[in-house]
């Protein structure tokens, strides 16, 4: 089974991360497909939009923290040669991110990088770096401020707590929020209206936006890099803190 299915509807292309009994966690072989993926797609010209969403049940877990307690340092030096998680935003097509589940860590730097964002009714939201150990380190502490403010940012950073659906399009994170089995033809039909702009144009749109997007966060990008990188992640007892954090995320979601 590929851990990453490609659909082309016309011009756009669909990438759907697909490890739904990890929760779509980012393993070796997830990096490297989702990061060539996004570079081929990028490069061909039959390709106007892309959507990037997950399998249910989850959109993306983040790092695969099995992995990463497994491999240690090797685990996150993939990111130094197959970065996907930077390369969304650094893609100069539009990519919608249809958020079907749980975006959560890692997951929630992929959701930021996309050009926007809509949201399955099911959708979650959390940063959960500092609980496991790791400093978010995809741009994460430059983008997140940008879309639902400083202070929420920080909060949601610093607490782990989960961020629902209708709450996220409060605060800005989503765009919009549609029922569950609506979510794929949704973010199909806006891609659709992305790609019927001419793709010159559509590609200097996007460019306008990233560069001045770079010019208010690019230090704040460095910042972070810079940091998480001096720090390291505490691999000491990774295991064990992702157990507890998964338990903690399940008691948020869990009904009264």
């Amino acid at each position: 089974m590929s851990v990453l299915l490609i659909e082309d509807t016309g011009p756009v292309r669909t990438l759907i991360l697909n490890r739904p009994a990890a929760r779509n966690a980012l393993d070796g072989d997830l990096i490297s497909a989702l990061y060539r993926a996004l570079r081929e797609a990028d490069a061909d010209d039959a390709v106007r939009a892309l959507v990037l969403t997950g399998s249910d049940p989850a959109f993306c877990a983040g790092v695969d923290l099995k992995q990463a307690a497994r491999e240690g340092a090797a685990y996150f030096r993939r990111f130094d040669e197959e970065n996907c998680v930077g390369q969304v935003a650094l893609t100069g097509k539009p990519v919608i991110g249809a958020v079907n589940g749980a975006a959560f860590t890692g997951g929630l730097e992929i959701a930021l990088g996309c050009d926007f964002l809509i949201a399955s009714e099911r959708a979650v939201f959390a940063d959960t770096h500092v609980r496991v150990g790791v400093l978010p380190g995809g741009g994460l502490t430059a983008r997140l401020p940008q879309l639902v403010g400083p202070g929420r940012a920080r909060r949601m950073s610093m607490t782990g707590e989960v961020v629902d659906a209708g709450r996220a399009e409060k605060i800005g994170l989503v765009t919009e929020v549609v029922p569950h089995p609506q979510l794929r033809a949704r973010a199909l039909e806006l891609a659709g209206a992305v790609a019927e702009v001419p793709a010159e144009a559509m590609r200097a749109l996007k460019r306008i936006y990233t560069a001045g997007a770079t010019s208010l966060i690019g230090r704040a990008l460095a910042i972070e890099t810079e940091i998480a990188r001096e720090h390291g992640p505490d691999l000491d007892g990774l295991e064990e803190r992702r157990v507890a954090v998964t338990r903690r995320n399940r008691g948020q979601l869990s009904p009264g």
